[in-house]
């Protein structure tokens, strides 16, 4: 399989071209022929005129690519090695939503052929790809794993916004159904990841290490958080707390804020949720979600009680929110936690306005039923900078003066401006 992909004999596909997908399409692009699969017509056609329907690359990004963007399972079936990388997230429930990789299952099932590779990038519980995608495989294509055709999991580690760590830069884990197919889908992400790849013993362990990649952070940055409140009603500023800890060579530098965006903030309700399925109910990993989940609340109270303090009329009051994606410098505003913030805020008849350089409106509408300001005004009782975006950094005091009211409240909330407002109530986490 190796040596026809490099020789352009076979070619490989990309099943699902989002913020993961796209990047490890258009790399494998560059050293054999590529099939971009996406069901959404309307990204792929904005892909076949060198588009990243994400933002995320730029148009020279698509150049000297050997790919070919479909939606047309007549074209996938051309292809011989299968990557699957759709998305995974939770229904409102924190329930594993395993519709999308259920589907993207079906649709191999009905073009796989005798001999071809799937390997699967989606961020699951252990198990999943040999318990919940396999038999759909299998059943609709009439082939049995291992016998007909080779399987293999290998954890997208696709940083949205991130322009150091890329693809081709960041160690990949592979792992395969036999010895054979795991040395195979080895050697075939060796072509496009120059730190090399990490041959992780069985499937299970290749889908477990990722799902406590985003555990291990989720829970240091609950950790943060309960601090930030801690320290709060003790008036201490958890930045300074931080920065004096970091002197320790052994100090984990993590901060407190806002956990959304489709892994940190969901992977662990994957691991939770097959372990009660295994008869073990999490306590740690759940507790720091109940944490992590319940910032925005915490946000919403203290620039609330501020205003009430300093205003006494909440219904007339303003409040800006300056940022609404999941985080700095991405367009990418799914499972955003700024969104509980304006709905908290909401909640206590506050007026609302959201700005944010990178966000769709007609998006953040569609999804959270808000969308952002055309005008930033001049009164506002309370701005809080959800997002640190680089085009918020290039802000000072005059600003922030300039469009709030005297006894406004600045909520910083990774710190951004400590040490710069003085002019106005500084609040940060």
């Amino acid at each position: 399989m190796y040596q026809e992909l490099i020789e352009k004999k076979n070619k490989l596909a990309v099943i699902g071209l989002g913020y993961v997908g796209l990047p490890i399409a258009l790399e494998f692009a560059k050293h054999t022929k590529v099939i971009g699969f996406d069901i959404n017509a309307k990204r792929v056609e904005m892909m076949q005129n060198s588009i990243d329907p994400s933002q995320e690359l730029e148009k020279e990004a698509f150049n000297g690519c050997d790919i070919e963007f479909t939606n047309d399972l007549e074209v996938l079936k051309q292809a011989n090695f299968f990557i699957v990388a759709v998305p995974t997230p939770v229904d409102k429930h924190n329930v594993p939503d395993l519709i999308p990789v259920q589907r993207a299952s079906e649709t191999i099932g009905k073009v796989i052929k005798k001999g071809d590779y799937v390997v699967f990038e989606s961020t699951v519980y252990p198990g999943c790809t040999e318990e919940d995608c396999l038999p759909i495989i299998e059943k609709l294509s009439g082939l049995k794993n291992i016998i007909d055709f080779k399987t293999g999991y290998s954890p997208e580690r696709i940083n949205p916004g991130d322009k150091e760590h890329t693809l081709a830069k960041i160690i990949k884990v592979v792992s395969g159904c036999d010895a054979e197919s795991l040395d195979v889908i080895a050697k075939v992400y060796e072509l496009v990841v120059t730190a090399g790849v990490h041959r992780a013993s069985s499937i299970k362990v290749a889908e477990a290490a990722k799902i406590i990649e985003n555990t291990q952070r989720d829970l240091n940055i609950a950790l943060m958080n309960e601090l930030s409140i801690i320290f709060d009603k003790m008036n201490i500023n958890t930045f300074e707390v931080l920065e004096a800890a970091g002197t320790k060579w052994n100090f984990l530098k993590f901060k407190p804020g806002l956990v959304g965006g489709h892994c940190i903030g969901v992977d662990p309700y994957y691991l939770t949720y097959k372990s009660k399925q295994m008869g073990y109910d999490s306590q740690v990993i759940l507790a720091g979600r109940v944490i992590n989940d319940g910032m925005a609340g915490h946000i919403a109270k203290k620039v609330l009680q501020h205003i009430i303090v300093n205003n006494g009329n909440v219904k007339d009051a303003r409040v800006l929110v300056m940022g609404a994606t999941f985080k700095e410098n991405v367009s990418d505003i799914r499972n955003s936690k700024v969104a509980d913030v304006v709905k908290e805020l909401q909640s206590f008849a506050l007026n609302v306005h959201v700005t944010d350089p990178h966000a769709d409106s007609d998006e953040l509408m569609h999804e959270y039923g808000f969308g952002l300001t055309n005008e930033i005004r001049n009164d506002y009782e309370a701005v809080i900078i959800t997002v640190p975006h680089k085009a918020y950094m290039l802000l000072d005091e005059d600003y922030f003066e300039g469009i709030t009211k005297k006894m406004a409240i600045i909520a910083d909330l990774k710190g951004t401006y400590r040490n710069v407002i003085k002019n106005r109530y500084y609040w940060s986490l």
